[in-house]
């Protein structure tokens, strides 16, 4: 028994669509190999499903985190957004154990949570059956072409 993980992007209609992981890993390193013109210009919400595999099948979905794909208008991934997304989800859990700094009256620092919220959203519970769906195989769903 082993875990895997499955991206899938939504399109503006609530299409699923494969992401290899391979490819989103080129994404990420901005390599040029590594553009998606079909979603070219658009905020893109991805979902990434972890599923547990029992003799090379998908048994069930163990976890799952949806954000927000920035994708420019040649179809690369805004990285530099991402990550700054990515860091404001990690810093918010982890403030209360850290000192607050020192401040006079009720002023409450708060961007990292803007930040933050703007790069996540959350399915409503019929999406979020068809996502586990899709990352178990059980849905059909076409493959996002990486192209140069």
């Amino acid at each position: 028994m082993g875990l895997s993980s499955r991206l899938l992007l939504l399109s503006a209609d609530n299409t699923l669509h494969a992401l290899a992981s391979a490819a989103f890993m080129r994404m990420l390193r901005q390599e040029a190999v590594a553009r998606i013109r079909d979603f070219a210009g658009q905020r893109v919400r991805q979902a990434n499903v972890v599923v547990e595999v029992a003799h090379g099948t998908p048994s069930r979905t163990v976890h799952c985190t949806f954000a927000m794909l920035d994708i420019n208008a040649d179809g690369a991934l805004d990285v530099e957004r991402w990550n700054a997304q990515q860091f404001a989800r990690v810093d918010d859990p982890l403030a209360p154990a850290r000192p607050a700094p020192a401040t006079k009256g009720r002023v409450v620092n708060s961007a990292s949570r803007f930040i933050a919220r703007g790069g996540s959203w959350e399915p409503n519970q019929s999406l979020l059956r068809r996502i586990e769906a899709a990352a178990l195989g059980k849905l059909a769903c076409p493959r996002v072409r990486v192209v140069r």
